[in-house]
């Protein structure tokens, strides 16, 4: 199993996992943003990766996004691999909204991370990961 990069970790909550990659909730409450980060070592580019485990990104990433469509009826979907703070390679997963705190620039830097309240923080969980039939096992509270 891939480490985490540490960073990740500190900002993010574990949900579980699909058949590659782990699927993490930024702790940030401004938007609805998951990151799919694979399990696999030394990886920080798509193309790395082996011509099967680049489909099996497309195909998690696109289950992803399909439930993040019908849990949070965004305006637009934000997608994007950045990896300028984390070389991990991880995928990023934002809804956003016309109203949304940063529309229509991007949302890194533009206003502070809000924390979740236990309440939100259990909503969103269960309105995304309730949609997540098929290849997801949720992470086990400790």
């Amino acid at each position: 199993m891939a480490t985490i990069h540490p960073l990740l970790v500190k900002d993010c909550q574990l949900l579980g996992r699909f058949t590659l990659n782990h699927l993490l909730l930024m702790r940030d409450a401004n938007y609805p943003w998951f990151i799919l980060v694979p399990d696999r070592e030394g990886i920080s580019e798509i193309h790395q990766l082996s011509e099967e485990d680049q489909r099996q990104l497309l195909r998690e990433s696109s289950q992803l996004s399909i439930a993040m469509e019908s849990a949070f009826s965004p305006d637009k979907l934000n997608i994007a691999a950045l990896g300028n703070v984390v070389p991990q390679l991880h995928l990023h997963h934002i809804a956003r909204y016309k109203t949304d705190a940063a529309w229509p620039t991007p949302v890194w830097g533009k206003v502070p991370a809000k924390p979740y309240l236990d309440y939100e923080l259990s909503a969103v969980v269960q309105s995304l990961t309730s949609l997540l039939t098929v290849g997801f096992t949720a992470a086990v509270e400790e």
